[in-house]
């Protein structure tokens, strides 16, 4: 008999789902977006400068879906990111739940 998070969360549906994305916002080196996108998001060098191009053209990019704890980690580490790499440069990021399940 079994009853951890993971068989409950199955049993509701899966986890919860969030949408992290890019916001362009003029100001941040197109490098250092590109390297927040590799680093933090796991994106190969290509992928993440189509991404950090399509954010710039569009206004907004999507980074990924993520279960939400997932999704609220990496902002987090997003958000760190200047401090810990002692960079001044900055990105916009944001989530917005998703309606998948």
């Amino acid at each position: 008999m079994q009853n951890d998070t993971s068989q409950e969360s199955e049993s509701r549906g899966g986890p919860s789902m969030a949408r992290v994305l890019l916001l362009n916002d003029d100001v941040t080196p197109m490098e250092f977006v590109v390297h927040v996108l590799e680093r933090i998001f796991d994106k190969d060098r290509e992928t993440a400068t189509r991404l950090m191009l399509d954010t710039h053209h569009q206004g907004r990019g999507e980074c990924g879906i993520y279960p939400a704890a997932v999704a609220e980690a990496r902002l987090l580490t997003r958000l760190l990111w200047p401090a810990v790499y002692g960079s001044r440069a900055s990105s916009a990021c944001a989530s917005e739940p998703t309606n998948s399940t």
